[in-house]
Formats: structure tokens, C-alpha cells, sequence
């Protein structure tokens, strides 16, 4: 398995076709070039994490030849970042792993996901300098759901909290944005068109972690299994999206996002085309400056799991330095 030592030294390398950009290969160094044919980047296969291609590109059989020789996956990414295909790292075969992620059947690590990902909505909260009456009051509403969940045995409760902890919480962390309701792929408005962009590429980043371990990324422990959902990587993203949260906030105060960037296409936001790339800079700089806690949770989620250790055993992924 990957060490982190050796990790920290690898990085996600994106090609945006759309713009022109290609790439070839000088023994076993990567070289992408824009259309004018000057070189971009040029970096070894030894310290690639991943290679995203944004746009429309072409696979060739020494790109894949190389992606499973030095143990990099492939992401085929449409100009919106939609997921077209993935070509895969050559550790699918842990099959003792994927039996035990079979055989697990009940609550226990769930709850700790969930748990985990209120705690940072209320850290994220409790890190508001100016508290006026409506964040104090979701504050003392997150610490009630925060304690009820440790009481929750099914399913069904456990989304329902869950889901009314995450509508207090953007309540309050982005009212001053005009805040209207978190309404995934709807895209109503820029804020949830770039919640999705910034989650989306997010599940990318925990799937290429899942991946360096041979988990079955289809098969959850509290997202449901459902056709062609890669419900472990939902799972573990939950504790994280806080960092998207946070990051989007930021932006926005730093005059980074503007409303002029997106476009309605369909009755729907999106960003114009020549702003991915910008947009792409702030978001993966938020995760790069995570990487190593990414990389740690994902490690001791796999050393837990495959020993089945007790639940205090299990990681957690702490946004701030701040108790519940």
C-alpha cells in the first residue's frame, strides 16, 4: 500500500482539452502542451496521484499502460465536470477486503460519519465571528442533534437527522449569500451550481483515495446500495463537504466568485465556459491543502475496517480545533 511519505510528493495533474491543452509522453514523463505547442507541465509518473481530462480527449494505449504500471487512475470529465469514465488502478482485486465490506451489516460506522460531519457544520458555525440570534439558536440546535445521534438505531432516523442538522446549518453559514435551499443538480441558483462543481470534484478526490485500497466503491456502509452509485465514496465524503463549505465562503469574501462567471442554460446555473478553470483553481487548492488529512482518514478507515475494530478506533476528520 501506498505509504504517506510517498504520497505527499504526488499531486492531481488536470488537462482541460476544451481548451486545446494535450498531452504526450518522454519515456515516462507526462508533457502537456497548449495549442500553441508550448509546454505546460511536464512531471513524472512516479509523483502522479491521478490525471483528470476535462473536455474531449483521447486515450491512448500508452497513457493506460502507464496508468497501471505507476498505479494512477483516469477521470474522463464532461466541460461541467459531469464523471464520464473511469479507468482504474490496478488494486480492484483486494477481494478479502470487498467480502468484509459485504458482511458488514449495521449502523455503527454510519452514525460515526454522520456524527463527524455535524460536528464540523457546528465548528464552521461556532467559527462565525459576529453571532447574531439565529446562529446562536442553530448552534444549541446542532448540539441537540449532534447528542440524539448517538441514541439512533435505524436507517431511516438517521438520514431524517442528518437532513434537518444540514438545513440549519446552510440556514445560517450562507445567509448572507441569499441562501434558498440546498437542491442537488438543480442548480437554481450560482451557490447551489457551485456546491455541486465542489462536491463533485470532492467524490473524485476520496474516489481516487478509496481506490489506492481495493474497496468496492459501489457498496456503502450508510448510503444505500443502488445501481451504479458509488456509495462508499458518498459515505466518506460526508465529513469533508464542510471543507467545499468553507471554501466557497471564503472565495466569495475574497471577491473570487462572481455572478457574472455563470449562465442559465435550461432554466439552470452553470459556469461559462473559459471560467472552469478559475473555478477548478479555488476548489482544488481547498482539497490540496487537505490532502494529507484526506489521505490519513482514508488510511485508517481501510486499517479499521479490514481489522474490524471498535468504532473508537475508526478516524475523525476535524474542519476546526473546536469541541461540540
Amino acid at each position: 500500500m501506498l505509504s504517506y511519505p510517498d504520497f505527499k510528493e504526488k499531486t492531481i495533474v488536470i488537462v482541460f482539452s476544451s481548451e486545446g491543452q494535450k498531452f504526450s509522453f518522454l519515456n515516462d514523463n507526462l508533457i502537456v502542451k497548449n495549442k500553441e505547442e508550448l509546454t505546460l507541465l511536464q512531471t513524472t509518473c512516479h509523483k502522479m496521484m491521478a490525471l483528470w481530462i476535462v473536455g474531449n480527449g483521447t486515450l491512448t494505449t500508452g497513457l493506460l499502460e502507464r496508468s497501471k504500471k505507476f498505479g494512477f487512475p483516469i477521470l474522463q470529465l464532461s466541460q461541467n465536470f459531469r464523471l464520464i469514465g473511469t479507468w482504474n488502478s490496478p488494486t480492484e482485486g483486494n477481494f478479502l477486503l470487498r467480502k468484509k465490506q459485504y458482511l458488514h451489516d449495521d449502523l455503527t460506522i454510519a452514525k460515526s460519519l454522520v456524527t463527524n460531519k455535524v460536528s464540523n457544520q457546528l465548528a464552521l458555525l461556532k467559527s462565525i465571528r459576529q453571532k447574531d440570534e439565529q446562529c446562536k439558536n442553530a448552534i444549541e440546535l446542532l448540539k441537540l442533534y449532534h447528542a440524539k445521534l448517538e441514541f439512533v438505531n435505524d436507517l431511516t432516523s438517521l438520514l431524517g437527522l442528518e437532513g434537518i442538522a444540514s438545513k440549519v446549518y446552510f440556514g445560517v453559514w450562507f445567509v448572507s449569500f441569499g441562501w434558498n435551499g440546498r437542491k442537488p443538480r438543480v442548480k437554481h441558483d450560482p451557490l447551489n451550481a457551485l456546491l455541486d462543481i465542489g462536491y463533485s470534484l470532492l467524490f473524485y478526490f476520496i474516489e481516487n483515495m478509496l481506490n489506492l485500497y481495493g474497496f468496492d466503491i459501489y457498496k456503502g456502509v450508510y448510503h444505500t446500495n443502488f445501481y451504479q452509485r458509488k456509495s462508499l465514496v458518498c459515505d466518506l465524503q460526508e465529513p469533508f463537504r464542510c471543507v467545499i463549505d468553507k471554501c466557497i465562503k471564503n472565495a466569495y469574501g475574497l471577491g473570487q466568485i462572481k455572478y457574472e462567471d455563470f449562465e442559465i442554460t435550461k432554466g439552470k446555473y452553470q459556469l461559462k465556459y473559459d471560467k472552469n478553470k478559475h473555478y477548478t483553481r479555488i476548489f482544488l487548492t481547498a482539497l490540496l491543502e487537505r490532502k494529507s488529512d484526506i489521505f490519513t482518514y482514508c488510511q485508517q478507515y481501510y486499517r479499521s475496517f479490514v481489522r474490524s475494530k471498535p468504532i473508537d478506533f475508526y478516524p475523525v476528520f476535524q474542519i476546526e480545533n473546536i469541541n461540540p
